[in-house]
């Protein structure tokens, strides 16, 4: 029976539990805490396989594209349940993949953005006004279903150094409007 429903809204607590249950049937899965959410949820990594070759994957740096974290989740049961059972998954023999690289998964990236988009928060608790406060300052960004941010109000996917600002520039020359 699968563990990972793709089905509902996929909460931290969700996602949290999934990953306990996943971890009791597949205990060769390496789960590691590294961080907090600004509300203080751990934030957990995943390493699939032992091999030298290293990928990193995570999810849900936007609250509003929560749906990534639940299709990494899922990815990770099924390759689980491929390794154990000396399956393949997308034409990878899962033991030579387990063996040769290691994968790291990062699933939710902003739980508390999540958290308020997925409707955990009940709207007359004081964390869901104050999303909803700083939301106020952005009329054109429907509340709470287009909030991406994180409980400051910072927009995890623009904190790479990246060269955002030649980005913006590129995209405005050609011909894309400012908002």
């Amino acid at each position: 029976m699968a563990i990972v429903q793709t089905n509902v809204n996929y909460t931290y607590e969700k996602m949290r539990s999934d990953l306990y249950q996943l971890n009791s049937t597949y205990p060769f899965l390496q789960v590691q805490w590294v961080g907090y959410s600004v509300l203080g949820k751990p934030l957990p990594v995943i390493r699939l396989g032992r091999g030298a070759k290293q990928v990193f994957y995570s999810a849900s740096f936007h609250a509003n594209e929560w749906i990534t974290t639940v299709i990494l989740m899922k990815f990770i049961e099924d390759y689980s349940s491929a390794y154990v059972n000396n399956g393949s998954l997308f034409g990878y023999y899962v033991k030579n993949l387990f063996l040769s690289t290691s994968i790291y998964i990062m699933p939710m990236v902003n739980p508390d953005g999540v958290d308020l988009v997925t409707g955990y928060y009940p709207i007359d608790s004081d964390i869901y006004h104050s999303f909803q406060s700083i939301a106020s300052r952005y009329p054109d960004i429907p509340f709470p279903n287009g909030w991406k941010a994180n409980f400051n109000g910072v927009d995890l996917n623009l904190q790479f150094p990246a060269g955002w600002e030649q980005a913006k520039e590129i995209k405005y020359s050609q011909g894309f409007t400012r908002s």
